[in-house]
Formats: structure tokens, C-alpha cells, sequence
């Protein structure tokens, strides 16, 4: 008996363990993945960002539960249209397909867009756009939306994982002066997407 008692402890202990290292990680890839973003300010003359700014971003804590196996619809045909910008403009996008996913015991969608422009660039053309609003918008979070990108390749068997801690905000968060596609209404979450990026500490 004291020996089975015995490799049942060591058995949850390597569970525990390999819980404990899936979890590290997670954060781990998470924050890459935001040492990444604030670079990315500093390689662009249009960066509404300097470095010194960096440190008014803010973002909530890595969350698991947000990181979401979701199901893939292609979208036949989807022809290009054209959504609003915060300028007044609009820019050219199809619809390439649509995520369906569960949070909380609820099924939610979400549109999938492709850029016209963007797919004649080469290093550009597996891009996809997830521009999307949710309950947290003009609280915690920028109230124009924000959005989570994509490549086709992390499709496998019509099967995505959308990870909401990578929702970053769009550059209008930051300055005036910019043109920023507004979510469309069909991707409008009636939840709260506590993930990702939030609103930016700094006033302009």
C-alpha cells in the first residue's frame, strides 16, 4: 500500500510539475510576443510612439481562458468592400472566413478580412485581420476597438487559435492623425474581452 501511496504522489507531483511548466510558458510566449509589439514602435518613422512612451502602455495580466481553439469557415467568393476608417477614408478589404468559438458556455463569432493591398506584398500575403470591438471598449480598453493578426499558415484542419492576449490596439489609441479601419458591426462581442492590450496611460 505504501508503495502505491507512493506512485500516486510522484505521479500528481509530475503533474503538477507539467501543469506549472505549461503555465510558464504560456506568460513566457506572451510576453515575447509584447517585447516584440513595443519594438515594432521604434522601427517605424510613423510610429505615434517614441521610446519613452513605451512605458504608458498597459495590458491585462496573460490569461489562459482567452486563448481559444476556434472553428474555421471559409467565406466563398467574399468579395472586396470597404470599411470606415476614424479619418473619414476607407480602406479595401474580403471577407476570407469566420471563427466560431465558445467563451463562458457561449458561442461567438467572429469575421476574418484580408487585405487586397497587402496580398501583393509577399511577405504580407497569408495576412489576416481580425478588427473587433467588445464590453470593455471606452472602459479598460481603447473605445474604437482593437484588433488580433493572423497568418493562414496557423490554419490546421479548418482549426485556429485566436489568443485575444495578443488584441493590441490600433494607432489612433495613441495620436491623431491616423486612419484606422473601425471594427464592422458583425464583429461586435457582447462579452468582455478582459485580454490584451488596454487603454493607453498616457494623454495626447
Amino acid at each position: 500500500m505504501l508503495r502505491i501511496n507512493n506512485l500516486f504522489a510522484c505521479a500528481f507531483t509530475l503533474l503538477l510539475l507539467s501543469l506549472n511548466a505549461f503555465a510558464q510558458d504560456f506568460k513566457t510566449e506572451i510576453k515575447i510576443f509584447r517585447e516584440e509589439y513595443k519594438a515594432e514602435f521604434l522601427k517605424s518613422k510613423f510610429s505615434p510612439l517614441k521610446e519613452e512612451d513605451l512605458q504608458y502602455l498597459r495590458f491585462y495580466e496573460p490569461n489562459e481562458k482567452f486563448k481559444i481553439e476556434c472553428q474555421f469557415t471559409a467565406t466563398t467568393g467574399g468579395r472586396p468592400f470597404q470599411i470606415p476608417t476614424t479619418s473619414g477614408e476607407t480602406k479595401t478589404y474580403a471577407k476570407f472566413g469566420e471563427l466560431s468559438f465558445q467563451l463562458d458556455g457561449k458561442t461567438y463569432k467572429l469575421a476574418v478580412y484580408r487585405s487586397p493591398d497587402l496580398q501583393r506584398i509577399p511577405q504580407y500575403r497569408d495576412y489576416l485581420f481580425i478588427p473587433f470591438k467588445d464590453l470593455t471598449n471606452g472602459k479598460e480598453t481603447y473605445g474604437g476597438g482593437r484588433y488580433i493578426d493572423l497568418r493562414m499558415k496557423q490554419l490546421e484542419n479548418d482549426k485556429i487559435i485566436l489568443d485575444f492576449n495578443k488584441a493590441y490596439n490600433p494607432y489612433c489609441a495613441f495620436g491623431a492623425g491616423y486612419s484606422c479601419p473601425i471594427p464592422p458591426r458583425e464583429n461586435h462581442l457582447q462579452i468582455a474581452i478582459e485580454a490584451g492590450e488596454m487603454n493607453y496611460a498616457k494623454k495626447y
